[in-house]
């Protein structure tokens, strides 16, 4: 079987997923995934996998992520193997839909840029009346 490749965005992090036919061994940036941590992260990644069943255990994957923080890593890995275990296993997409769109639909939604007189923030006002 040919290897499947797969990404996932969430705010300015990107995953890239490698699925292969195996064993059921998954590591994250050549980590295994046991190995995560927060543990908050590591519940985020393995929900697809968890979802899958026994699909997940017949294959190995692979991530790759960068940029963003812990949190949008963790999204935008777990979306990516979501896309990925979809295309090796079709059956799949209606569990993922119905559990939570965003296993399969990107969220695009990216930090708003910072304002011009606004000390570096979005939405900050200065005041500017006393009374």
């Amino acid at each position: 079987m040919k290897a499947i490749n797969c990404s996932g965005k969430r705010k300015r992090a990107v995953a890239r997923v490698t699925l292969k036919q195996g064993s059921g061994k998954i590591k994250v940036n050549n980590v295994s995934i046991e190995l995560i941590q927060p543990e908050i992260s590591r519940m985020k990644i393995m929900e697809p996998l968890i979802l899958a069943g026994d699909t997940a255990s017949k294959v190995d994957i692979n991530v790759n992520v960068n940029g963003g923080g812990i949190t949008s890593q963790a999204e935008a890995a777990r979306l990516a193997i979501g896309r990925a275990l979809v295309q090796f296993n079709k059956l799949l997409e209606k569990d993922f839909l119905d559990y939570d769109r965003q296993l399969l639909v990107a969220d695009i939604r990216r930090k708003e840029t910072r304002k011009p007189n606004r000390h570096g923030k979005a939405r900050a006002k200065v005041q500017k009346s006393y009374r």
